[in-house]
């Protein structure tokens, strides 16, 4: 097992990954596998884009990916995704991958990470253990044009 460099070759393997995990609990979306190959592929493709893939048994296992963008009070990261395939959830990649990847960021002087979740169940407990919070100040918006 290992954690490398986010590996953009490796675009078409995210993808699945990332369908897989996000068809599943919690979130039981429906993303097809092309799809989630583009959004992955329009992530990877972003200039301050940042990520490391898990490797187990000689595949990826899952990955994390953002990227940072500056504001007037430093430049802060955005955790876009972390994935697991199925068949390693619930192993600690997810913390493993995150950890590093927080770690990481500070070596590289962000001042600040974001992401968004679910408001409810077993992701807020996960991600506070690392020092997440709930934001008080902003809060997310959205419009459907549905």
């Amino acid at each position: 097992m290992a954690i490398q460099p986010l590996n953009k070759a490796h675009s078409t393997l995210y993808g699945q990954i990332y369908a897989d995990a996000f068809n599943g609990a919690p979130w039981y979306d429906h993303w097809q596998v092309a799809d989630a190959i583009i959004h992955v592929e329009e992530l990877i493709h972003t200039p301050t884009v940042y990520g490391l893939e898990y490797v187990a048994n000689g595949e990826v296992a899952g990955f994390i990916l953002g990227s940072s963008m500056l504001f007037s009070y430093g430049r802060v990261f955005e955790i876009n995704d972390l994935a697991i395939a199925p068949a390693y959830q619930h192993q600690g990649i997810g913390r493993a991958l995150l950890e590093q990847c927080l770690a990481d960021l500070k070596k590289q002087g962000i001042v600040g990470v974001h992401l968004i979740t679910q408001s409810e169940g077993a992701l807020p407990a996960f991600y506070s253990k690392y020092g997440f919070t709930k934001e008080n100040v902003v809060m997310l918006m959205g419009k459907s044009f549905k």
